[in-house]
């Protein structure tokens, strides 16, 4: 009897596990296409990746040494990352940390990002995304930029 329990436990934490990964594949999806998108230059693979009242964000340091939050449309961004230059922005990403409830997902990816080969900074980026007629979707991005501690 117990190797038949066994094996159903076994069964139904296979089960379990595909449908986590299952979910997570699905929540990497934009975020993936948002940085293969980057790296094209094709506006509409990084469109793909945000829903339609997405918020972008950046803490960084301004002119005067000042930590500030700086706020971005989605289109300002496309306009940025899609005009003509030489180089492939290149930002390489880790899927540290996935959270998910329900139509909710949490992802934190440290970075570092290249212009062309050479290193420009790094970072993480903190995703909120939500699944949208059982797509999921980039809500809110906000990130950090620096050029040490990058290692």
């Amino acid at each position: 009897m117990s190797k038949y329990l066994l094996v159903i436990a076994l069964a139904f934490s296979a089960i379990i596990a595909n449908g986590q990964t299952s979910e997570e594949t699905g929540i990497k999806e934009p975020i993936n296409n948002l940085f293969e998108g980057m790296r094209k230059s094709d506006a509409a693979l990084i469109k793909s990746a945000f829903s339609e009242t997405a918020v972008l964000q950046t803490i960084k340091k301004n002119k005067e040494g000042k930590l500030i939050v700086e706020n971005e449309n989605v289109a300002d961004f496309l306009t940025a990352i899609t005009k003509p230059h030489a180089d492939v922005y290149d930002e390489r990403i880790v899927f540290e940390t996935i959270k998910i409830d329900g139509p909710l997902a949490s992802v934190w990816t440290p970075y570092k990002f290249y212009v062309g080969t050479t290193f420009s900074h790094c970072g993480v980026d903190s995703y909120q995304l939500v699944k949208i007629d059982g797509k999921w979707k980039i809500q809110y991005l906000i990130d950090t930029r620096r050029k040490d501690g990058c290692e």
